[in-house]
């Protein structure tokens, strides 16, 4: 059972689609397989799964971890989500630069987030749910956050009036981070 491996405008960034096996009863597919995955580029060792339910209008993020950053396989169970990937590592030549794609339980695409990139999504469905691997623990006091509609960065959201945390809100925009506080570009 292959996955296929679509290259996005930012390094490391992958768009997923697995094959999905369709009958009368309905359908199968595999949302990971190590090998394969490796195979494609991902040879990540992921230690957490996390599962976010969320109403239409949501939006979250941009989030990014920098002492326990984690690389995030991200798909959609139910409904349908816009989700975006920023580079914001200090020295990339992509530097500022971001990708999205539309994930659904339809489509069953996937995406893959590497370390030391800001990620985020907004829900355009009535509900979504979003289940996403990580490659490592989430540490509460080493979160991060993008402002979401930061114009330096100018991602082309498809909602207006998105539904925000208080943290979210309050997020700084990409020039207002310290570099002390910014992943760095190895290269």
């Amino acid at each position: 059972m292959p996955v296929k491996f679509i290259e996005t405008s930012l390094p490391d960034v992958f768009l997923l689609e697995p094959d999905v096996f369709k009958d009368d009863r309905g359908f199968f597919m595999e949302t990971y397989h190590q090998r394969r995955y490796a195979e494609g580029g991902i040879d990540h060792v992921f230690v957490q799964d996390n599962h976010s339910h969320s109403k239409q209008g949501t939006l979250r993020g941009l989030h990014y971890q920098l002492k326990h950053a984690q690389g995030k396989l991200v798909y959609v169970i139910t409904g349908e989500i816009f989700d975006v990937v920023a580079d914001i590592r200090q020295g990339s030549p992509t530097f500022g630069q971001w990708t999205g794609a539309r994930l659904s339980a339809e489509n069953k695409r996937q995406i893959f987030v590497p370390e030391g990139f800001a990620h985020g999504f907004c829900v355009l469905s009535g509900i979504a749910d979003v289940i996403y691997k990580c490659t490592d623990f989430y540490v509460p006091d080493d979160e991060y956050g993008i402002f979401w509609s930061d114009p330096d960065i100018g991602i082309d959201w498809p909602i207006d009036n998105p539904v925000l945390s208080a943290k979210d809100s309050r997020n700084p925009r990409l020039a207002e981070v310290t570099e002390d506080l910014l992943p760095r570009y190895s290269g």
